[in-house]
């Protein structure tokens, strides 16, 4: 067992945030969609939860940004001319492809990758793979630059191995990190990593939501786990419960999340919950660890009332006294139900002793909340020494980002904004001059 602590890599919002509601099945997208954003402010509440946390001491780094528009999407599908020829034509004939090749979804590093720790590979050394998210054209792309990111920040291949992509079809639907998650009994220990998936692409008997689309399959997650030389004896997989699915739980990490010991999960969130906590507690007793299911029944808080306030969509952290904080947004105090759950929660005893409470509400408009904002990493002091060191939250990275933000960012983006080619401008000059902040010169082919 090494020394080892968990990063969190929270999305930096970019300066084309806008709200497209391009996702199906995800509530909240839906719900806002083609109303004005706030890029600007979307992007300092992210940056105050990174300088927050990082100021409690838990380790906290930046993702940068994708580059929007996406005009190589544009151009693929027949758009021709100049960029501004390009964004004209598409805003007249489709205006939905041109709002996905604006999407801001990047934002929710939660879908960049799934993560192994050194710990639990084969090779003992961190393994990624860049999730394919080929259920959504305005996602199915950015697999691309999120290798490319991934590779640039964990390049030293002593430590690192950054995979490409699953194949881009259907039997390999992969959502990343969303969908998975691992519990040890600490970071540098062994663990089990536990994945979720909503449908068998080879068995069409496996029960499937009816309304709104499994994302994750078996196969991709069963693929990842040979990539990443996990051991099977330490590897669980559980299947989604459809009907959640079809209630707007696109992802398992909308419906429970797990940190260490401990799963924070509803009642409703697995298609056999005895046999998942069995599973779960017989594997994680097998690295030696006591598993804590914390259960949320319906009663008290249900499927509906979790989707509106992301009660799961949080993070749940490990503090230095051992006890964990779960971190949600505010919207989690202004739904009764949820609110009146948390307060017992806190005082009951539990692993989860506080809560931390943030403003996302941009974030949270657009369908996600603060467990979408991040992707979790954990790493030995050696490894992380060797990872970009340009990316880590500091105060003096906060204040440089933030100076950025307010340089570059506008206040209000509308739908029809997108058709500008101005914007277009701005957002390349962003990420530019992003670059130097983070010390990645050429992360983005800006050509």
């Amino acid at each position: 067992m090494r020394n080892a602590r968990e990063y969190n890599f929270d999305g930096l919002v970019g300066p084309s945030h806008n709200y497209a509601g391009l996702s199906f099945g995800n509530v909240a997208s839906f719900s806002n969609v083609r109303s004005a954003s706030n890029p600007r402010l979307a992007a300092l509440q992210g940056l105050t939860k990174m300088r927050d946390l990082a100021a409690r001491g838990f380790a906290q780094a930046v993702m940068p940004p994708q580059a929007r528009p996406n005009f190589r999407l544009l151009r693929s599908l027949g758009f021709s001319g100049t960029d501004a020829d390009v964004l004209a034509q598409a805003w007249r004939e489709a205006p939905v492809i041109l709002s996905c090749a604006w999407s801001a979804a990047p934002m929710w590093t939660a879908n960049a990758a799934t993560v192994s720790p050194s710990a639990d590979t084969r090779d003992g050394r961190v393994h990624f793979t860049a999730a394919n998210l080929n259920n959504k054209l305005h996602r199915s792309e950015e697999h691309a630059q999120a290798t490319r990111t991934l590779r640039a920040i964990f390049r030293n291949h002593d430590h690192f191995v950054v995979h490409d992509p699953l194949p881009s079809t259907p039997a390999f639907g992969d959502e990343g990190a969303a969908n998975h998650t691992r519990f040890a009994a600490n970071h540098g220990a062994a663990g089990v990593e536990f994945f979720v998936y909503g449908r068998v692409e080879f068995d069409p008997s496996a029960p499937f939501p009816k309304k709104y689309p499994a994302r994750q399959t078996l196969e991709a997650s069963q693929a990842v786990a040979r990539l990443h030389g996990l051991d099977p004896a330490r590897t669980v997989f559980a299947a989604q419960n459809p009907d959640v699915i079809d209630q707007g739980v696109f992802h398992n990490d909308v419906i429970a999340v797990g940190n260490g010991n401990v799963l924070f999960y509803h009642e409703e969130a697995f298609a056999d919950e005895a046999s998942t906590i069995d599973a779960l507690r017989r594997s994680v007793a097998g690295v030696g660890a006591d598993f804590v299911p914390v259960r949320v029944a319906g009663a008290m808080v249900p499927v509906a009332d979790a989707v509106a306030s992301y009660l799961f969509n949080s993070q749940l952290l490990t503090k230095t006294d051992g006890k964990m904080a779960l971190l949600v947004p505010h919207e989690c105090r202004e739904n009764a139900a949820v609110s009146a759950y948390l307060a017992g929660l806190v005082a009951s005893g539990g692993p989860i002793d506080e809560l931390l409470e943030f403003d996302l509400r941009q974030s949270m408009r657009n369908g996600g909340g603060p467990a979408c904002l991040r992707l979790r990493v954990a790493l030995t002091d050696d490894q992380a020494a060797s990872m970009h060191q340009g990316v880590i939250m500091t105060e003096a990275l906060y204040a440089q980002l933030v100076g950025w933000v307010e340089r570059h960012y506008r206040d209000r983006v509308e739908p029809k904004d997108l058709a500008d080619p101005q914007l277009a401008l701005e957002c390349t000059a962003a990420l530019e001059a992003l670059e130097g902040i983070l010390g990645l010169p050429g992360l983005y082919d800006l050509s």
